[in-house]
């Protein structure tokens, strides 16, 4: 894989990609989440590309990650675990206690690679069931 590069990137960005991984069916102002204001937005290049997504969160000392997107496209190539191994890197450097998210059951497994735990009940929306994932920081 090519040279990757995350930075930070405005929230027009991350809804166009959400919208083209997640929720194509949505129209782009329906692909906000009520914290999308405060959060601090991540985008990955490649090749002058922005190939890869996600909304970070704080609050009560935990970051939660939100939308969380990769090109399908690129999607098993290594993309989306360099970008989650970085966030848990800047979590750590900013001394959270916790990261979480609400996860597509789905990618379940992607996400224990990262040693994030389950936790709470499952429900459905969108069409999708999830589950909330935590890895505690030590």
């Amino acid at each position: 894989m090519e040279e990757l590069e995350i930075s930070e990137v405005p929230l027009e960005t991350v809804l166009l990609i959400r919208q083209k991984v997640m929720y194509p069916n949505l129209l782009l102002n329906e692909q906000k989440v009520d914290t999308d204001e405060e959060s601090l937005h991540l985008g990955v290049k490649l090749k002058n590309e922005i190939v890869a997504v996600i909304s970070l969160y704080e609050q009560d000392g935990q970051l939660q990650f939100r939308k969380f997107a990769t090109l399908q496209d690129l999607q098993g190539k290594g993309i989306g675990s360099y970008l989650m191994k970085y966030v848990f890197e800047l979590a750590e450097s900013r001394e959270y206690k916790s990261v979480w998210c609400n996860a597509r059951l789905n990618a379940l497994g992607f996400y224990q690679k990262f040693q994030m735990q389950p936790f709470g009940e499952k429900w459905f929306e969108k069409g999708f069931e999830f589950i909330k994932m935590r890895y505690e920081i030590q």
